[in-house]
């Protein structure tokens, strides 16, 4: 029964996908709750998911020039109003610092809710002549912002992201360094954490507070909800005329910067929960699992069995991150255990086993077993973890473009949207007018106006008015 029951204690997606989601956070022991209200721990098996993000995303951003800094976590209020759009989008998130020890402060500081505002009061310094330019900085920090509803990966209080701040010559430079870094994301997503994505412009209405344009990228969940994976913005000049950033050029004339501004966050650690999980649990790509191999010793008792268990471990780790569970457990239970924490790979090895100098490997995502020779089972997992990173991308496709519909008119949209989840694609003439009265009547938003667009039909979706974009559509998180 103790087999069964830990399985049974996941809530199956079908059933209630929010309720299977959180029971997956917690029962494989990637977070815990605390006594802060919205905010979490980050238990080992769940941080262990980030540091791999982060290494791997930091060494794809060093490729591009980046460099890592830190600044500070709090930011003067007058600093914070310098860039009014900016200070208006990020005011009902804002956590205040009134009091240091005892004294009430001369001047109220939020806990950054992004460091914008930090970056351009130092880059103002920090920057004289066209010599200096371009800076291309990153900070891996934790930044704070009181959101009413939380949830776990999806929002929280304090979450932990990089953010990248640039600041360049030219508009031009700008705009290359906004897409080079979408472009980054996009390939992090779906090279990595095998999770494709559309890359597109957010509408004005979407874009981040103070930004000429923002880029997103935007990937499907497993319950048809989308969830923005990464973003990057074209801050124009209007940074650098709010704080007064300006450099001397070749022509000694003196002129403002072109900033931008891009981010990742543990968010992506939910999407990869729900893009890939099943009943049983996570099932994490074998790029970004923290464990991708786990040898399971059967009858561990009996001589030589750990032993051998042992020796294939050691083997194993010179080339994949691999563990052993010699606990004391049962197979069943182990096998169960390893499954819910969507360990790719499991190699099961007992007594016949040994004799006949073979074991089973059993995949995650597809249970599929195979009986392998001893003297192949290095090259044998290689092979079976690259497939699994490659199968998994490609169905994660597949059931974004089984949920990826087609509207011409309003009468379609809502259709689709009271009987389905997913993706509508569908035309819209450019006026927020429309957004706004989608948002109210279906509880959708705008997702992207994406680089590859189609001609579906001449008239917006809305208002029958002529189309100038095609829009992505769907409900978020």
């Amino acid at each position: 029964m103790a087999d069964k029951k830990l399985v049974e204690s996941i809530t199956s997606m079908g059933e209630d996908f929010a309720q299977w989601y959180t029971d997956v956070v917690k029962k494989a022991e990637l977070i815990d709750y605390t006594s802060v209200k919205g905010c979490m721990v980050l238990k080992p098996a769940g941080y262990a998911i980030w540091e791999n993000i982060q290494s791997t995303l930091d060494a794809m951003f060093k490729e591009t020039g980046v460099q890592n800094v830190y600044l500070p976590m709090f930011i003067p209020e007058s600093l914070l109003q310098k860039e009014k759009d900016h200070v208006e989008g990020f005011a009902p998130e804002v956590a205040w610092v009134t009091h240091g020890g005892l004294e009430p402060l001369q001047e109220r500081m939020c806990v950054r809710p992004t460091s914008e505002t930090l970056f351009c009061d130092f880059y103002k310094n920090d920057i004289q002549s066209y010599r200096d330019l371009p800076k291309v900085y990153n900070q891996w920090c934790s930044v704070v912002r009181w959101e009413k509803e939380t949830r776990p990966f999806l929002r929280s209080r304090e979450f932990l992201w990089q953010e990248g701040h640039t600041a360049h010559a030219t508009a031009q430079q700008a705009e290359e360094r906004t897409i080079q870094m979408l472009n980054v994301y996009a390939k992090f997503c779906e090279e990595v954490l095998a999770m494709p994505v559309i890359k597109g412009r957010k509408t004005d209405k979407e874009k981040f507070a103070g930004a000429e344009a923002t880029y997103t990228i935007e990937a499907l969940m497993h319950d048809g909800k989308a969830l923005q994976s990464g973003t990057s913005h074209n801050f124009g000049d209007g940074f650098a005329k709010a704080f007064g950033i300006q450099y001397t050029d070749k022509d000694n004339t003196l002129k403002y910067v072109h900033q931008t501004s891009w981010g990742m966050t543990t968010r992506l650690i939910g999407a990869i929960i729900m893009v890939h999980g099943d009943d049983s649990g996570l099932v994490l790509p074998p790029r970004i699992a923290p464990t991708q191999v786990i040898v399971i010793p059967i009858q561990q008792k009996k001589e030589g069995v750990l032993d051998k268990a042992n020796e294939l471990k050691d083997e194993l780790s010179k080339k994949y991150r691999v563990k052993i569970d010699d606990s004391d457990k049962t197979p069943g239970w182990k096998f169960s255990e390893a499954e819910m924490r969507g360990i790719p790979v499991r190699v099961e090895i007992g007594p016949k086993d040994i004799e006949a100098g073979k074991c089973v490997i059993c995949r995650r995502d597809t249970r599929e077993k195979i009986e392998v020779a001893l003297d192949e089972l290095d090259a044998k997992i290689g092979e079976v973890l690259d497939l699994m990173q490659k199968e998994m991308l490609e169905r994660a496709r597949a059931h974004r473009e089984e949920h990826t519909y087609v509207a011409t008119n309003f009468e379609e949209f809502e259709k689709i949207f009271t009987e389905k989840a997913g993706f509508v694609k569908a035309m819209w003439c450019g006026e927020e007018e429309c957004e706004n009265t989608i948002k109210e009547k279906l509880s959708v938003t705008s997702r992207c106006m994406p680089f590859e667009q189609e001609e579906l039909a001449d008239k917006c979706v809305c208002c029958g008015k002529p189309a100038k974009k095609m829009v992505y559509w769907g409900k978020a998180y």
